[in-house]
């Protein structure tokens, strides 16, 4: 229906030439840009409401128990949280001076950036349910398993004085009214939106650029330049880069499209959502560069790992 809107427009009220690549390229964005932006303020509501039901005190307490368990449910709560990898070292910290376990911090601060709501709603919307499926089974699946080898390393040694000597801190727990969830949730969408539209825009335009300029040969002929070799050069790339998800996906999509394999594209979304250079130099605050290098790189290890057994399930999704 949106499409034939657009198809209405485009062709019939401006009469803009379908066979145009430019005008091609512009039916794209304005679709994707259009069902983007209704799929996060519908869904970003309803997340938002349903999250004022959790116990964020008794989810503290039960991370602070450590263990796998621990990691689990620090990995499940960072999948909850709509934040960017800078944006989740705030809660990163108040959960090391909490008392919380290393290791367990880590899970949280691993997957909080790889999963959150707006990315799973754009995967559903781009790639389907079934990848969207995989790759949030596989974002939790690093975060508590690296989180759990981060925490057996002991490294504790590593993180700054002031970190480790604070004083455990609670938090109140917050009563809602049935109208103040509705309004958290209404506040929400407006504030996700509010920081990630111009990454949707930006993505959504980089992506109908490749969909309509960039031949399909010649992504071909990249992926058979690096072969086997394709999910860490994915990997590496991503890691120095520093955007919003919003971004990312339109963009993978497409690359996905052009033929490049699915665990190649998730890979590179994984690594640029999960790690990055302004987070590295935020994480300085609380930890030394030998901490910081390892957690980029046991990280780093993890995702091309799961870059090649997504490759290798793609032909089930």
């Amino acid at each position: 229906m949106l499409s034939s809107l657009i198809d209405r427009l485009l062709y019939g009220g401006f009469g803009l030439d379908p066979e145009s690549r430019l005008v091609g390229a512009l039916h794209f964005f304005l679709y994707d840009t259009i069902k983007i932006f209704l799929l996060l303020a519908v869904m970003i509501f309803v997340i938002g409401f349903v999250r004022t039901w959790l116990p964020e005190d008794r989810l503290k307490r039960w991370m602070s128990r450590g263990g796998i368990l621990g990691n689990f449910i620090a990995a499940l709560f960072g999948a909850i949280t709509p934040f960017c990898s800078c944006s989740s070292i705030p809660i990163f910290i108040s959960l090391l001076k909490a008392g919380v376990p290393l290791g367990v911090t880590f899970s949280f601060l691993i997957t909080s950036p790889i999963i959150n709501e707006y990315l799973v709603i754009l995967m559903v919307g781009e790639f389907g349910l079934p990848v969207t499926v995989a790759y949030v089974g596989s974002g939790l699946l690093i975060g508590t398993l690296a989180g759990a080898f981060l925490g057996r390393l002991k490294l504790e040694k590593h993180l700054e004085a002031d970190i480790t000597a604070a004083a455990q801190t609670n938090s109140e727990a917050v009563t809602h009214t049935f109208s103040s969830r509705l309004r958290y949730g209404f506040d929400e969408s407006i504030s996700v939106i509010r920081q990630i539209w111009l990454w949707v825009i930006v993505g959504v335009g980089i992506g109908a650029i490749i969909h309509n300029y960039v031949p399909q040969e010649a992504i071909h002929s990249l992926m058979e330049a690096t072969g086997i070799f394709s999910v860490p050069i994915a990997t590496v790339l991503g890691v120095p880069m520093y955007g919003s998800c919003a971004a990312i996906v339109p963009i993978a999509v497409v690359l996905f499209q052009k033929g490049i394999p699915l665990g190649t594209a998730l890979a590179f979304m994984m690594a640029m959502a999960a790690l990055s250079l302004p987070e590295a130099i935020m994480l300085r605050r609380t930890m030394h560069l030998k901490l910081i290098g390892i957690y980029f790189g046991i990280t780093t290890l993890a995702i091309i790992f799961t870059g090649y057994l997504l490759n290798v399930l793609a032909r089930f999704l």
